[in-house]
């Protein structure tokens, strides 16, 4: 008896392009669309198409591939979408008996019984999305030869809901395509420009019939080339935080075993100007309808114009490898940084209300460039907004992304009820010209004159909050500021910043320049609302600016002549700073 451990999805920034294929081959083997909430869920099985298998050895072990078997809920309910009853997996292994003999990978988890030809497993619970379903390890059967060939199908079983089978085929012997290393210059300047060489070689059994040149690089990398026989599209068809662009590039020819090959012409590399951390992904495959299908993963895809891509045999051949039947050398990876800065810009908003009454503000940052950002192998956030709520003011509507804090920055676990402050992080990459645009919505609690928030944009740590890319660190702060003007306050909200950043107000109008010589507003801080003041060396944000509280009844009637009092105040009062 062996063991069934389900599997998480697969998501990794790096190395994911199997994964990916794996998953949307799956969907392609009959996924349904989402079911409707009266009917049953419709699940999909799926894996490789086919899979090569070591020959049985002389002497010595067989060497072991994985398979392994995905399955697919196409719900989008992230939350109520999950199936949570008990389901079963059979295996019909019969197709490959004296051809492979299958085990299951791992060692905990539920147990998966194989009988003679069948497997059966059991388990419970299935959320939304692809995710793996088991690992098959599969060794050519003792007696088995080259060429031999057969078929798993796979099956589940669960009340109230039904499966969709899939079917692999498993064969002993084939081509190993193994990608030759390049040795890149990895510390550029925007502009440099660099040869890409590919080469790669058959260590398999037989010859590849065509291949499949897979590229994958990220924003601030280009390869102006655009190949007739080379499809392309942007973004990536499953990693769109990457800003990548994927080329898929069916090369024809018989590439025989035993024999090493490079392109015609090499690629050129360039780092543009808006380069900062980026990675280039090569990969070779022996080239497949199925497989070019499985890779666009329902992205549309746009032809090349150019001359024809091809490949040809190399005069020497890549660093001596053992022979095998695994896909983990078929892909190479080069990662660079680029000499490059990027200005993220953040911005604030202007609004007004009476007392009682609810504003909408627009707050945020953009990447003025010239370098897109981002994380690629670590998949951190880029960055992060901190805001602090005006005083006088508490939040009614926040973006999903954004999570409340303490007036200090520190966790909150109320999450429900108004907070000081909130921090929102960016995703792992923030694109040249892009940014992060955030709508609050704000009650206005007791209406005061001037009051104001920061918005910063600044690192994910507070004990770190420098961004290391950005030159321009001043106009990472702007203000919002509700019922007054802000001096430099960007007050278009989601057009991004100005350059420079809002300044709060630093004071109360002087009672002794009001024109009418009456006294001026009282000072006073709203309850949920930071200490006047700035934080010190911890990185904390500055607090709220002074604020005036509009003490009379007549306060509606007066806001209009109150700012403008106001206005002028701090005029007079900058010109003597």
């Amino acid at each position: 008896m062996t063991r069934f451990i389900p599997r998480t999805a697969l998501h990794r920034a790096a190395g994911s392009l199997a994964a990916a294929g794996l998953l949307a081959a799956a969907s392609l083997a009959g996924a349904a669309a989402p079911a409707q909430a009266a009917d049953p869920p419709v699940f999909t099985l799926g894996g490789p198409a086919e899979t090569g298998l070591h020959p049985y050895p002389e002497s010595g072990r067989p060497k072991a591939s994985q398979v392994g078997i995905g399955l697919d809920n196409p719900s989008d309910d992230a939350e109520n979408g999950g199936f949570d009853g008990d389901f079963t997996l059979t295996f019909d292994l019969g197709g490959v008996a004296g051809v492979a003999d299958v085990t299951f990978a791992g060692e905990s988890g539920p147990d998966c019984e194989i009988t003679g030809t069948k497997a059966v497993c059991e388990d419970r619970g299935i959320r939304p999305g692809p995710q793996t379903a088991a690992d098959l390890l599969v060794t050519a059967a003792d007696g088995s030869e080259i060429g031999d060939t057969g078929t798993i199908t796979v099956t589940g079983q669960a009340d109230g809901a039904t499966f969709t089978p899939f079917t692999t085929r498993l064969t002993v012997g084939g081509p190993d395509l193994v990608m030759e290393r390049l040795p890149f210059k990895t510390e550029l300047t925007p502009g440099d420009k660099q040869q890409a060489p590919i080469t790669f070689a058959n260590r398999g059994t037989r010859d590849a019939d065509g291949v499949l040149l897979t590229l994958r690089y990220s924003r601030g990398l280009d390869i102006p080339q655009r190949y007739s026989n080379c499809e392309y599209t942007e973004d990536g068809p499953d990693l769109p935080d990457f800003a990548s662009t994927t080329a898929l590039c069916s090369v024809e020819g018989a590439f025989e075993a035993g024999e090493t090959y490079t392109l015609a012409t090499p690629l050129t590399l360039e780092a543009t100007t808006r380069a900062y951390d980026d990675t280039f992904l090569y990969r070779i495959q022996e080239d497949s309808a199925a497989l070019r299908a499985a890779q666009r993963a329902g992205v549309p895809f746009e032809r090349g114009t150019g001359g024809v891509l091809r490949a040809v045999p190399a005069k020497k051949g890549p660093a001596a490898r053992s022979t095998d039947l695994t896909p983990g050398d078929n892909q190479q990876e080069a990662d660079f940084r680029t000499e490059n800065t990027a200005d993220f810009v953040a911005y604030g908003d202007q609004v007004a209300g009476a007392e009682g009454s609810t504003v909408k503000a627009d707050i945020g940052f953009r990447n003025e460039g010239p370098a897109w950002i981002g994380h690629l192998r670590s998949g951190e956030d880029v960055a992060t907004v901190d805001f602090t709520v005006p005083q006088g003011a508490s939040v009614t509507a926040k973006p999903e992304r954004c999570r409340a804090v303490t007036a200090d920055g520190a966790y909150r676990e109320d999450q429900k009820s108004p907070a000081p402050r909130y921090v929102c992080d960016t995703s792992m990459s923030v694109r040249d010209g892009a940014g992060l645009d955030l709508p609050f919505e704000l009650r206005i609690d007791q209406a005061m004159v001037g009051a104001s928030g920061e918005v910063t944009v600044r690192g994910i740590s507070l004990r770190n909050p420098k961004l290391p890319f950005d030159p321009k660190p001043a106009n990472n702060t702007a203000y919002l500021i509700l019922n007054g003007e802000g001096e430099g306050a960007d007050s278009g909200g989601t057009d991004g910043g100005s350059g420079e950043p809002s300044t709060p107000p630093t004071s109360a109008p002087d009672p002794e320049e009001s024109p009418s010589g009456t006294p001026g507003p009282s000072a006073s801080t709203a309850s949920g609302g930071s200490s006047a003041g700035t934080t010190g060396a911890s990185g904390g944000l500055a607090a709220t600016g002074s604020i005036a509280l509009i003490a009379s009844g007549a306060a509606a009637a007066a806001l209009a002549a109150g700012l403008v009092l106001f206005t002028a105040a701090r005029r007079r009062a900058a010109r003597h700073r």
